[in-house]
């Protein structure tokens, strides 16, 4: 149910019965229930004046703000095997190393600012901690960890077109976590501007 665009995450059918809306029967009009949701969980984040990104509460916190008036599980860790992710009872463990090892690149200046948050960025998202919504929430926690832990602006992940949409952009995006998984950042660094576009090689005209 609910097929999404590439790199998205299946449901399980006890998760999609956490759907609290049950008259949505397309992916278009989960969509825009789930933009809708984040747009206020986006308010609410803005208008925040505690809490460390750098936690589990806070990440399941920004997580159920984000889709809690979508799905019932939000703000939970998932309990089901995905395509992606770690197994189940590792996602809590893998998270507080990652919060760990973020707080000790911005101490310690580790990666410059984009670096630090497009390696957090992939890490979460690895993870994959809640049943749906990583990406999202992955790059929303990313930005907020630039603005906490380096006063720095968010990253420009669409550049104007809808990420969660089949398009060049969000092939890309996939190509650069992919890459990324086996331990290549450029893509990714590139994708975020952390670095810029390697030249084109120069090949030897052919015989």
């Amino acid at each position: 149910m609910f097929p999404g665009p590439e790199g998205a995450t299946l449901l399980d059918p006890n998760e999609t019965r956490g759907l609290k809306h049950k008259h949505v029967a397309t992916r278009g009009e989960l969509d825009e229930l789930e933009q809708d949701n984040i747009q206020r969980g986006g308010a609410w984040l803005g208008r925040k004046r505690k809490g460390d990104i750098l936690t589990l509460n806070f990440l399941c916190k920004l997580h159920d703000k984000l889709f809690g008036d979508v799905w019932r599980w939000a703000g939970r860790f998932r309990n089901t095997e995905k395509n992606i992710g770690v197994a189940p009872l590792q996602v809590a463990v893998q998270l507080h190393a990652l919060c760990g090892d973020a707080r000790f690149w911005a101490e310690n200046a580790t990666w410059s600012p984009k670096e630090a948050a497009a390696r957090f960025h992939h890490r979460l998202v690895k993870i994959h901690p809640f049943p749906n919504g990583n990406g999202r929430h992955a790059r929303i926690a990313a930005d907020e960890y630039l603005k906490q832990y380096f006063n720095e602006p968010p990253i420009d992940w669409a550049t104007g077109v809808n990420l969660q949409a089949d398009s060049a952009r969000r092939t890309a995006y996939i190509a650069a976590l992919r890459a990324a998984d086996g331990e290549d950042y450029g893509p990714l660094l590139v994708f975020v501007g952390a670095q810029e576009q390697p030249p084109a090689g120069n090949f030897p005209p052919a015989p």
